[in-house]
């Protein structure tokens, strides 16, 4: 069962970094929304230091969720899907995999380019530890949710349009405590209570999610 697990997760990541374009176009979204804020709301450091701690969680949120409808859409179409459910392997698993490599080649990069995104926005390298902190929390929480809606929607006839709507108000308190740890780091308060949430939330999504992602795939192979 891991080397099977192993396998799908390898499998992802290969065809990833092969048609990088998925991965590729959600960094470079999250780069190119993030730098046209500046210029809407002018060159102010003060305001764009207070603002910036949105900016990077809401373009972060907007960027993961670019890959997610080709995430198992590409796999049921080709039949891989009900191959990788044949091998006996739980269906959870085959969702944990995929969504595995969804944050490893998508929540990954976002947050590594958050850091010089941060400092482009104006904020001091005292705040980019719980920015950083919470992207850490936070992105593979948003992989979670995104999976959860992408297998959920998976087969649909407007899944598109469907995945948004499932996906942003999961994840309006991932964004909602993830900014706020910023904020408190900024006025030099401490921002544990709010990155421990942040923590709970992953260790209450990490069994929900893989368990509904792997009852929708299941379904979905079933159809």
């Amino acid at each position: 069962m891991t080397k099977t697990f192993i396998a799908i997760l390898n499998r992802d990541i290969r065809l990833a970094w092969r048609h990088g374009t998925d991965s590729f176009a959600a960094l470079l979204f999250f780069i190119l929304c993030s730098s046209l804020f500046p210029l809407a709301l002018g060159p102010s450091p003060d305001l764009l230091r207070r603002v910036a701690p949105g900016i990077i969680w809401v373009c972060a949120l907007l960027a993961a969720m670019l890959p997610l409808e080709r995430l198992f859409s590409a796999d049921l179409e080709d039949g891989s899907l009900d191959s990788l459910i044949l091998t006996g392997l739980p269906a959870p698993y085959i969702g944990l995999g995929k969504i595995f490599s969804h944050w490893l080649t998508t929540g990954l990069p976002l947050l590594l380019a958050s850091r010089p995104m941060g400092l482009m926005l104006g904020m001091s390298p005292a705040d980019l530890p719980a920015l950083l902190t919470g992207l850490a929390i936070g992105t593979p929480l948003l992989s979670l949710i995104g999976g959860m809606a992408a297998a959920i929607a998976l087969g649909a006839r407007r899944g598109g349009v469907l995945l948004p709507l499932i996906i942003l108000p999961l994840a309006s308190p991932v964004l909602i405590f993830g900014a706020s740890a910023v904020y408190r780091a900024q006025y030099h308060l401490p921002s544990g209570p709010e990155l421990d949430v942040l923590g709970a939330f992953l260790l209450v999504a990490l069994p929900a999610c893989i368990y509904a992602t792997g009852a929708a795939l299941r379904a979905a192979s079933q159809d």
